[in-house]
């Protein structure tokens, strides 16, 4: 068991890789907090990994407010006594607008979530990390936070922000036995497309050709693995870094 009586909060874990770092965590042992916006289906995933013998509680989080994201830190410690990882995971994807064509409060929207969400939760976390001296936070960014051509500009710019969030945090904190780190997915079979409304044609049709060389889509197991490594203590001296998963699509 890597993750035997560790405590972790996985959030956005109501479906895609959100789920399968839950599920993955319960089976390495992990007391898992399934936070997700989703409540229903953030209770599904719950019972669904006691039913298979592990530990989970569901909690109803806006990962953009600072009143849930508090008290999802706060059931966890209520529930469990303690928290050692963070999983930063719920996200919501653009509509591949360029620039020129941005709704500010799309933009806004984008934001909240993909990058606020991941402040509010690691500062309240390491409330608790500081204290215990230990503790790992795990950010889901993309491999839009790496390159131009992945997805429209607020997502890629939010993913961007995640990527340098994660570095300046796991240097910040690195004499405190906290670890920082971020992976940068490709293409996953998730149902992030649901949170796309209407796609800009323009946006869309610039980023093709680069989506064109991506050899394959993941499964959501495949990005949890990752996870695991990066929650465990095999990963002691990995911090402040980027693993990208997207089977070979950015080594063209």
């Amino acid at each position: 068991m890597r993750l035997e009586d560790k405590v972790a909060i996985v959030t956005g874990a109501a479906s895609g890789i959100g789920r399968a770092i839950a599920e993955v965590f319960a089976e390495q042992g992990a007391k898992v907090v399934v936070s997700d916006i989703n409540l229903p289906g953030a209770e599904n995933v719950a019972a669904g990994i006691r039913e298979a013998g592990g530990n989970a509680v569901a909690v109803k989080t806006d990962v953009a407010d600072t009143e849930d994201v508090a008290a999802m830190i706060s059931l966890a410690v209520n529930e469990y006594g303690t928290l050692d990882i963070l999983v930063n995971n719920a996200g919501v994807m653009d509509n591949f607008e360029p620039a020129g064509d941005i709704d500010e409060a799309k933009w806004e929207r984008v934001f909240s979530i993909n990058a606020n969400g991941v402040m509010l939760g690691s500062r309240e976390a390491l409330k608790i990390f500081r204290e215990k001296k230990k503790g790992a936070i795990i950010n889901i960014a993309s491999i839009g936070g790496l390159y131009g051509a992945r997805a429209g500009a607020a997502y890629t710019a939010s993913k961007h922000a995640v990527i340098g969030f994660t570095k300046n945090t796991g240097f910040m904190y690195a004499n405190e036995g906290i670890r920082c780190n971020a992976i940068s997915p490709g293409a996953v079979e998730t149902n992030i497309g649901a949170s796309m409304t209407a796609i800009n044609e323009f946006g869309m049709g610039r980023t093709q050709p680069g989506m064109a060389l991506n050899p394959r889509i993941a499964k959501p197991v495949e990005i949890a693995n990752v996870a695991l490594f990066l929650a465990s203590d095999e990963a002691s001296f990995v911090n402040g870094a980027v693993i990208v998963a997207d089977g070979g699509w950015s080594a063209y």
